[in-house]
Order: C-alpha cells, then sequence, then structure tokens
C-alpha cells in the first residue's frame, strides 16, 4: 500500500509522522471517514465541509489543502482501488511540547486507504448481520467541554465505550456497537454511529441539538426518507423509545445502513421501512458511482 504524507505518496512503511506532531501528542487533528464506490469518494463535499468546520473550530481553518481531492485521487489510484475505505487526517502540525498552540501552523495531511466491497444495488455488505447493540455507563462528552459536532482525532470517548463492552463481554463476543446517551440520560448515538428507529410509523433520531456528530450519512438517509413522504422527527429519546421501537438501525460511512439486532438482549430487528431505505441508499449509490 501507499499513502499520501504531507504531499507525497509513500510506501506504507513510510508512512510516519513526527512524535511532536500536535495531533499525535494532544490529538489536535481533524479527519474524515469516507466510503469509495466506482472510484469516487461518496458525498465527497459534504465530508470536505465537515472538514473544514473542524480545523475552523480548531482554530487552523487554512490547514486543509486546496488540493485535497487530488490527493485522495492520487492515493486511490496508486493503490489500483475503486471500491475503498478512506480517511483523511488534517493536524495543526509539528510545534514544541506545550499546550497552547502556536500562531503558525504547518499542517500535517494524510490520506491512508483499504480495500472495501463495491457498494450498490451490486454490492456487498460491509458486516456480517444486523447489530447486536449494548448500553454503556460511559456518556457522551457535552459540547461545553468539546464540541460535539466536530471529527477530532481524540476518540477517547468512543474507545471507553467500547472498552465497556469488551469488559462485559466477559471473555465472549463482545456487542457490535455500544449505545451512548448524554449527561441528562438521552440516547445520543453509537460510539462510530448514528441510530435511527421506527415508531408509530415514523422515523425517530436523536436531534443535532443533543451531544452527537450528525453523520454524513444521517443526513443522507434522513432525506431519502422525506423524498419518500415518511415522518421524520428528531428529538430526545429514552433507552425504552429505542428498546420498544418497531424496528431500528444504525448509519455511518461503512456501514452504510445496519439493522439493529438487539438492544440489551431486547429484540428489535429490521423492518420493512429499514429495508426500503437500505435500497433507496443503494440505488442513490449506484445512480450516482456505477
Amino acid at each position: 500500500m501507499q499513502y499520501h504524507v504531507d504531499g507525497e505518496l509513500v510506501p506504507e512503511d513510510d508512512a510516519t509522522v513526527s512524535v511532536l506532531d500536535r495531533g499525535f501528542m494532544y490529538g489536535d487533528a481533524g479527519f474524515e471517514t469516507l466510503r469509495v464506490y466506482g472510484g469516487d469518494p461518496f458525498e465527497w463535499e459534504a465530508h470536505r465541509n465537515r472538514l473544514q468546520h473542524t480545523a475552523e473550530t480548531l482554530g487552523f481553518a487554512d490547514a486543509v489543502p486546496d488540493d485535497l481531492r487530488a490527493r485522495v485521487d492520487e492515493t486511490l489510484a496508486a493503490n489500483d482501488l475503486s471500491e475503498a475505505y478512506l480517511k483523511v487526517s488534517v493536524t495543526r502540525g509539528v510545534q514544541p511540547g506545550k499546550l497552547t498552540p502556536g500562531h503558525e501552523v504547518d499542517p500535517t495531511v494524510v490520506v491512508i486507504c483499504k480495500e472495501l466491497p463495491r457498494g450498490g444495488r451490486d454490492g456487498k455488505r460491509a458486516w456480517d448481520g444486523p447489530a447486536a447493540v449494548q448500553t454503556v455507563r460511559t456518556r457522551r462528552t457535552p459540547s461545553e467541554a468539546v464540541p460535539a459536532d466536530v471529527k477530532t482525532h481524540n476518540y477517547l470517548n468512543g474507545i471507553l465505550g467500547k472498552l465497556e463492552l469488551r469488559r462485559a463481554a466477559a471473555g465472549g463476543d463482545p456487542a457490535d456497537e455500544c449505545l451512548m446517551r448524554d449527561i441528562d440520560g438521552n440516547v445520543a448515538e453509537g460510539a462510530t454511529s448514528n441510530v435511527f428507529f421506527v415508531a408509530e410509523n415514523a422515523l425517530r433520531t436523536p436531534g443535532a441539538d443533543l451531544d452527537l456528530l450528525p453523520g454524513v450519512t444521517r443526513d443522507v438517509v434522513m432525506e431519502l426518507a422525506r423524498e419518500e413522504e415518511f415522518p421524520v422527527e428528531t428529538g430526545r429519546y429514552s433507552l425504552d423509545d429505542l428498546r420498544n421501537a418497531d424496528e431500528a438501525f444504525l448509519t455511518n460511512s461503512t456501514w452504510e445502513i445496519r439493522p439493529i439486532a438487539t438492544v440489551d438482549g431486547i429484540k428489535v430487528g429490521t423492518g420493512p421501512m429499514t429495508k426500503l431505505l437500505q435500497r433507496l441508499f443503494d440505488e442513490r449509490i449506484e445512480a450516482a458511482h456505477y
């Protein structure tokens, strides 16, 4: 594999950053994870805009290079990949080891990729089956501490949730995703996914005013649902709202739409709205990329 590091393609073994890089030292960096279908990144502009928003929030707005898409295309071409997982990272760069960042920014920009199955109507899912979801005690970091609508290299919150799943499994297979609540007990999101459920014939998902990252795939799913004139509601929901749902699913760039089999051992499962949205999502990919 070859990765893109600071404007150059380098072999995977040589793709390194400095130990003084603030992304390594402090998590002072932003990133985006994307799917590539037919050689093109899915919803590129939405991901690019969110990365820019993260950089602006962290105070290095000019760090996202104008030629970022060209670097992505070069990385995919160098690895002969048209169906791929793609991660783009931008850090504040190398600075002396003190918490207060310097005024001058020389960013570190990294693009990595790996093969993933084809998407669309003829695609293969990136997951083995519907997800087992388990609630964890770890709460979502409030936006008053770290803005929830930015995607930074600091993923300790989600990591702690995943470690809870491992401990709860007691040596067995852990649940596929942890369900995180905000400090008030409202359902927020998974460690790496957004949550949807169906109740009273309406599609529901935690609102963006909560402490969660509004995903790009989440936005696409809501758009597809509204195009079908499904009632779509965002709001504040309890664990029981999700556990008692008629159907439920998770969304992220890699999983796309993944049905939820169980929540805390309570069967939820897929249903007609989930299946239709999966089909519509596949058709959106097919039309845009193949």
